[in-house]
């Protein structure tokens, strides 16, 4: 779903204060791929940082880049793209993967967009993108809303086993790093 609330335009807010956020997203948008988005934590931990007032942002361990091009006939064309993306931030781990072809890896039907992709990530606040327009102009969907982002909570897909959720809560790190987060039952 495409957002138009106060909660996007507090994620706006957020990423237009983090000049890291800010750099990686035009470098990003340069590369001109389609339905091409920056997800998952870059948008989520810096959401739950700014609920923890948290005086250091957390670390970029990955920056996660997604896309959807099903015309796309080279399936190692992602490696060119983290190499550009690596020349515009050398200090970034990009990861770049379309999100046509990853229903492959993922056992599931073939995905129609980079939204419907995201419906089926283990956690539903994960399941959200921002990507710069034009200037000072961007765009955030997010395959759930934002309310449980916000309401501090973590959230199981029901399309992903609870096995993996909790695997991925307990190895991240989540409820270390932010205390306040509940997870969802």
């Amino acid at each position: 779903m495409l957002l138009h609330d106060s909660e996007m335009n507090k994620i706006i807010d957020l990423i237009e204060q983090d000049s890291t956020r800010v750099k990686a997203l035009e470098c990003v948008a340069r590369l001109g791929l389609p339905q091409c988005f920056i997800a998952a934590g870059f948008v989520r931990n810096l959401v739950w940082d700014s609920l923890h007032n948290l005086e250091t942002s957390t670390l970029l361990n990955d920056v996660d880049v997604i896309y959807y091009d099903s015309s796309e006939s080279s399936p190692l064309a992602y490696l060119l793209y983290e190499t550009q993306l690596s020349a515009c931030m050398p200090d970034l781990n990009w990861q770049v993967r379309n999100q046509a072809t990853m229903h492959e890896r993922n056992g599931d039907m073939p995905y129609t967009s980079v939204l419907d992709a995201m419906s089926y990530w283990p956690e539903k606040e994960t399941a959200i993108a921002v990507r710069k327009l034009t200037l000072n102009h961007y765009e955030c969907i997010s395959a759930f809303g934002l309310k449980s982002l916000f309401n501090r909570r973590i959230t199981r897909n029901p399309k992903r086993s609870r096995e993996t959720f909790e695997q991925r809560v307990n190895s991240k790190g989540w409820l270390v790093r932010w205390p306040s987060l509940s997870v969802a039952s």
